[in-house]
């Protein structure tokens, strides 16, 4: 692979996907009160909110408007999944998707795109009706889709990665579509931005390309902004 530029990491819903009312932070006074059901996740105690929430506080959109992903993110994803399904061992590996929920703590209730779990860790026994509250392997984000209005996106990468990786979870890979940029982090190693159309090692020597993969299906990103 070619030599990526290095980015140096900062230092550092509920037990059930239903998140509680008082997640949801107190609306100043004569402000509108944000809804519960508008929290996607929390992070380290911090609610945050589907992208595009105030235009359902506006009255513009529905919830179901700002729910789904674009059509790149989905075709990114299942490109992905097409690849993980056909050459990673499914008798050790869990592969989901679906927005899978993590339970970490009463502080972190996160979800991801992509999450492979190690079937010894997240072993048939834990598989229920909750969140996981054991780590996955590797998670694979494509972009950033919360209102990170107080943290920023680089600061919310930062800090959702800081978490998975505290939590146990030893690789996690975000694709910024916008950027066109892969971003690849390892816990203990300096992160590393790659451009999305070099060869980027998801695990156990499988290397996946993303702007090649696009371009075999014969998508081009030009005006695709």
């Amino acid at each position: 692979m070619a030599t990526a530029a290095a980015l140096t990491t900062p230092t550092k819903q509920v037990e059930s996907p239903e998140i509680s009312a008082s997640l949801a932070p107190e609306a100043p006074a004569g402000s509108q009160a944000i809804p519960a059901y508008l929290v996607k996740e929390v992070l380290d105690g911090l609610p945050l909110y589907y992208k595009g929430y105030k235009e359902i506080l506006n009255g513009n959109k529905t919830l179901e408007e700002i729910m789904g992903c674009s059509s790149l993110q989905a075709e990114i994803i299942a490109g992905l999944l097409e690849f993980l399904y056909k050459n990673f061992d499914r008798s050790k590996y869990r592969i989901y998707t679906n927005e899978i929920g993590s339970h970490i703590n009463h502080k972190n209730n996160i979800s991801h795109d992509i999450a492979i779990f190690d079937k010894t860790v997240l072993t048939a026994d834990k598989i229920n009706k909750r969140y996981t509250d054991v780590p996955a392997k590797i998670i694979i984000e494509v972009d950033v889709d919360v209102e990170a209005e107080k943290l920023w996106e680089v600061n919310y990468i930062a800090k959702k990665t800081d978490t998975v990786f505290e939590f146990g979870t030893e690789k996690m890979i975000w694709i910024l579509s916008a950027a066109r940029k892969v971003v690849v982090a390892q816990p203990g190693q300096d992160w590393r931005i790659v451009d999305w159309n070099k060869d980027i090692e998801l695990l156990d020597g499988h290397f996946f390309n993303i702007g090649a993969y696009l371009q075999s299906e014969g998508i081009t990103m030009e005006n695709k902004d």
